[in-house]
């Protein structure tokens, strides 16, 4: 004997009569009655993403870099065994920025503090380099990773006040790295009279983020608000006030 069955229609009159029907709020189900409400699925739009292993670990590992770690009465940096402004930038640049997704000592230390070093004595090297730049900055940005997004805004500044006209080499790629800055411009950690501890350690992201774009603005030249308030229309300009 053939079992019988129901259709969906059918299904779903036997749960709304039995008050068990559960559906979400973009259906015009959410309307019937005895129907309950689900809330919408997360986007997880700032979830960390896990990155790939980097091009800068197989280097480092393989001993390819001319650098070592050097202990201080200061602490930890690199013992460099070539002059910096020696290095081909076109080379070893790209290189470091690869590394800003590292998370795990000494790759993040080496990768931070190498790339540190080299826009401190880049000069005109840094500007013809930066189309190079532009993937390793979105990947690290992309991993939502607090700690490497931190670290890469803290570079970002810094490479835009590195040498002349980088801020403004920068604007064709705003498309590229600002999205990231989109979704995490407000995570300021509110804490009333509190003291947010990761402000004394500049690892608060909207503060961070704010003050990247305002050194974007300063140093981009004039089409870099227009097109910061295209990518990010709450922007505010630092230059007009």
């Amino acid at each position: 004997m053939a079992l019988a069955t129901l259709s969906g229609r059918d299904a779903n009159a036997r749960l709304r009569q039995s008050g068990k029907l559960e559906t979400d709020g973009f259906t015009v189900k959410s309307l019937l009655k005895n129907a309950k409400v689900n809330a919408p699925p997360s986007a997880e739009a700032t979830r960390i993403r896990n990155s790939k292993p980097t091009a800068f670990r197989k280097f480092y590992e393989r001993g390819d870099f001319p650098i070592a770690l050097e202990h201080d009465t200061k602490g930890n940096k690199i013992a460099w065994k070539v002059e910096i402004e020696k290095l081909d930038y076109h080379h070893y640049l790209p290189l470091f920025f690869d590394g800003l997704c590292e998370i795990e000592h000494p790759h993040d230390f080496f990768a931070r503090q190498g790339i540190h070093d080299m826009l401190e004595h880049g000069g005109n090297k840094i500007l013809p380099v930066i189309p190079q730049l532009i993937v390793p900055i979105k990947n690290a940005l992309n991993t939502r990773n607090h700690k490497v997004i931190c670290t890469t805004l803290k570079i970002l500044q810094q490479l835009v006040m590195s040498a002349d006209m980088i801020g403004e080499a920068l604007v064709p790629y705003y498309r590229q790295i600002l999205p990231i800055f989109n979704l995490f411009k407000n995570w300021n950690s509110n804490l009333g009279d509190g003291i947010e501890y990761g402000q004394q350690r500049r690892e608060n992201i909207g503060d961070l983020i704010n003050e990247t774009l305002e050194a974007f603005e300063r140093h981009g030249g004039e089409d870099a608000f227009i097109n910061i308030k295209y990518m990010i229309p709450t922007y505010e300009s630092v230059m007009l006030n």
